[in-house]
Formats: C-alpha cells, structure tokens, sequence
C-alpha cells in the first residue's frame, strides 16, 4: 500500500533540498567520521567508531524515508482545486462558537505544516475536521478537552 501525499510545489522543492543535502554533504562527512574512528586503532573498544558507524545508519535511514516520501509524493495542481469545499491548500476562515475567536489556517500536507504560519496538517483533527466542510458548515472536532464547534465562515485559494 502505497502513502501518497500531496505537495505544494515550494514543499517538493524542500523535500528534493533536504535529500541533496544529505546525500552530498551528510553522506561524505558520516564516512569521513567513520575513517578517522578506524585509523584510532581497536575497533573493539573504539566508541568513536561505534557512534559513528550508528550516525550513518541513522542518516541511510532518512535518506531511504525520504526517497519513499518523493516517490509516492504528488504535485497539486492548484487551479484545478474545487473552493467550495474545504480541501488541500484551502484557507479557511473559521470563528470558534465558545469564544467567538476568528482564525484561518490553510490545509497542507503533513510535511508542509507549520502553525506559526497559519499552515495546519489535513492529518491533524482541526485539518480532518475541516475537510470537506463549506462555508455555512458548523465543524464539530474532538480535542482532548472534548468537542469544539467552529461556524466555516469563508474558503478560498491563495
């Protein structure tokens, strides 16, 4: 079973970034440090050695998590993007009924999801409580503290 994810074209562009460099930076530093521990002589008691042979390991691993990320990532085509729904890449403007707070957050990948920046995860339970909703919804979302009531107040595309 395959994890497809979309991407924004910005965060395709950091993903492919992230595995240049530790492929062409990372990966020659990590067997740098691991010939320098070897040359320090018994590699039976060498701690050097065996942190350095257990960085690289760590480093293969996310180099591999990253390939398998490009691999089944897939660019959205904005201007195809339906805006009477809230979906991927639609901000929206919701007013919480408890407070009468207004906030927007735009829906974005996982990896794309940053809060500071108004970018929430469709994978967090605000996102998956969003999806789908139109303006005039009332999205009902189970947080830990119990249910919140948000009105959807407006959807668009920026």
């Amino acid at each position: 079973m395959s994890n497809v994810s979309y991407y924004t074209p910005e965060g395709l562009k950091k993903l492919r970034d992230e595995l240049n460099q530790l492929k062409d930076i990372e990966r020659p530093k990590a067997s740098q440090a691991i010939a320098e521990a070897r040359d320090k002589g018994d590699l039976s008691e060498n701690a050097e050695y065996d942190a350095a042979k257990e960085a690289q390991g760590l480093l293969e691993l996310r180099i591999s998590k990253l390939e398998e990320t490009l691999a089944n990532a897939r660019l959205i085509d904005e201007s195809q993007l339906d805006t009477s729904k809230a979906l991927v890449l639609s901000t929206v403007k919701i007013k919480n009924q408890t407070n009468g707070m207004e906030m927007k957050y735009t829906l974005v990948a996982e990896s794309e999801a940053d809060l500071k920046s108004g970018k929430i995860s469709v994978n967090s339970p605000i996102g998956k409580g969003l999806l789908g909703k139109e303006v005039g919804d009332v999205a009902e979302i189970q947080v830990p503290n119990g249910i919140m009531k948000f009105d959807i107040l407006e959807i668009t595309r920026e």
